[in-house]
């Protein structure tokens, strides 16, 4: 069973006649790589189902995916005079230990090519029964997503971002909880895959929104000023049209300055999507709302659309910032990153800081904002205003690092010891 990865991206933003063009590509390579005899079927979309017939063993099997079915596929792909670079993710499952019949070794290849594309992508694995339970616990997450945002289930935490220089706050990020009934809080690494695979990230990320916009309004009138939040963006809100629109009437709706939000998105999606990102981009900053790039530092840009991009921060991610005190490579490509955003005029952000000693170095290095454990983990708005409440100095820091002093019923925010 083969899928290709992020095929959905080359779809959308070139166009369907270039994808299909890509697909009848793809089709000869796997054709090529099969032996007389064999099996080459599409499912539809951009799923394929090979079989092989006559095989040894599973290490001949192993042999025809892994040295000739995804080295073909990697190639690039010549469409209308443009190279176009993909690759594929595969699961196998062999007759008759993974089933007997024809149904059984869909679902269990399918299920092994879902644990490939989870684990990675780009590479093939065997079924084993893990991988059924597996397959079956992300059925059932699936659907008690349906109407998640209906039953009340979701909540957000947020984390302090703060200004490296002073200490001060310069605003909160939101991080979406589910309390998934009979489960407990479940952590967004898990559910949102499979909400964004499924479509269903669309009303979760408008209640994200919704609900942020209305937690800044609480605080601000509850005397804690206006605090910046910053939200994650899906690519598959991104690529919805009505997206700059709803934040515009939400934002109204609460009688919120665009400049207090931020909208993160990650590098790998940024550069997946360079063409289709610049124009939604625009249409984005259009509306004066803050964009930045989160994970910076681990996918591959181009500087060149690096530098096209309305973007204000870089956001270096934290397995970087983790070792700077002990990787002399960390330590070297964070001071590069933050050389870098302050070159091209942005702002830069460390994520994952958890020592002292790690935060004194990142403001030393020049590190604009710093966000992680040893500030707080992410909590409940509750919690948020208790913290609050114990912090001593009345200033909030403004968008883009700017400090305002506001009056003490507007007081927000304190220094971090």
């Amino acid at each position: 069973f083969i899928d290709l990865d992020r095929f959905k991206n080359i779809n959308d933003s070139m166009g369907h006649h270039v994808g299909d063009a890509l697909l009848r590509s793809v089709s000869k390579r796997l054709l090529a790589a099969v032996r007389a005899g064999d099996t080459v079927s599409r499912l539809g979309g951009d799923e394929f189902v090979v079989v092989l017939n006559g095989v040894g063993s599973v290490e001949e099997i192993a042999s025809i995916v892994d040295e000739r079915m995804l080295p073909l596929v990697r190639e690039p792909h010549v469409v209308e005079g443009v190279q176009l670079h993909v690759s594929c993710s595969a699961g196998m499952a062999v007759y008759p230990q993974d089933g007997r019949d024809i149904d059984h070794l869909m679902r269990h290849a399918d299920a092994a090519m879902y644990q490939a594309k989870s684990g990675g992508r780009d590479h093939a694995l065997f079924f084993t029964p893990q991988f059924h339970a597996q397959a079956q616990e992300r059925l059932a997450i699936e659907n008690d997503l349906r109407e998640v945002v209906a039953r009340g289930e979701l909540m957000l935490h947020y984390q302090p971002r703060i200004e490296a220089a002073s200490g001060l706050i310069s605003g909160m990020e939101a991080l979406v909880r589910w309390q998934r009934p009979g489960h407990g809080l479940m952590s967004p690494a898990i559910f949102i895959p499979i909400a964004e695979e499924t479509g269903q990230i669309v009303p979760i990320g408008a209640w994200i929104f919704g609900e942020a916009c209305r937690q800044h309004a609480a605080w601000r009138d509850a005397g804690l000023g206006s605090i910046p939040i910053s939200v994650n963006v899906s690519v598959i809100q991104l690529r919805d049209p009505s997206l700059p629109t709803q934040l515009r009437e939400m934002m109204a709706e609460h009688h919120i300055d665009p400049s207090m939000f931020e909208l993160e998105l990650t590098e790998t999606f940024l550069m997946e999507n360079a063409i289709f990102t610049v124009d939604s981009l625009e249409k984005l900053k259009d509306i004066g709302v803050s964009l930045s790039i989160d994970d910076f530092g681990t996918g591959y840009s181009s500087l060149n659309y690096l530098h096209q991009f309305p973007i204000d921060k870089l956001k270096i991610d934290q397995s970087f910032v983790r070792d700077i005190l002990e990787d002399p490579t960390d330590w070297a490509i964070t001071k590069a990153i933050i050389g870098l955003g302050h070159t091209l005029g942005l702002r830069v952000v460390a994520e994952g800081v958890e020592r002292a000693q790690e935060a004194e170095w990142l403001r030393e290095a020049g590190c604009d904002e710093l966000q992680g454990y040893l500030f707080s983990r992410p909590m409940a708005a509750d919690a948020v205003q208790v913290w609050l409440a114990g912090q001593s100095m009345a200033q909030v820091t403004a968008p883009r690092g700017r400090l305002k002093a506001l009056s003490q019923k507007e007081c927000a925010l304190a220094r971090i010891a």
